[in-house]
């Protein structure tokens, strides 16, 4: 009677959902930085001689591009799984907003970018 009451109606006991959670939290910030890192490339060098160098993109961005893309899974599967109580429907939820963080992250976050072609890093 006591093992039915503690893993409820997820079929999960809260060890595992939490394990879970955290999973996809910790998939969620490294997918977020991964994408992030290509885009701040040149930010971060700052092309010929350095002269765009804008390292607010390691203090500001990178802080909070990590945390959005560890949160944003991690509420998703939490909500669904209160919801729907069905683990494999929350995990497909939380990838999918994922997806759509991510998505949302390369459509709206653009840092300063070189030029134009022939105005690159160095001869």
């Amino acid at each position: 009677m006591s093992e039915r009451t503690t893993r409820g109606t997820t079929g999960m006991n809260p060890t595992t959902r939490g394990v879970a959670g955290c999973f996809l939290a910790g998939l969620g910030a490294t997918t977020a930085a991964l994408v992030w890192a290509p885009r701040a490339a040149f930010s971060i060098d700052g092309g010929f001689e350095g002269h765009a160098r804008d390292l607010s993109v390691l203090f500001v961005d990178l802080p909070l591009i990590v945390l959005g893309g560890a949160l944003v899974p991690a509420f998703a599967w939490a909500l669904t799984t209160k919801w729907v109580h069905r683990p494999w429907v929350a995990a497909l939820a939380a990838m999918a907003a994922l997806a759509l963080g991510v998505w949302g992250l390369t459509e709206w976050w653009t840092p300063r970018q070189e030029p134009d072609p022939g105005y690159g890093p160095g001869i």
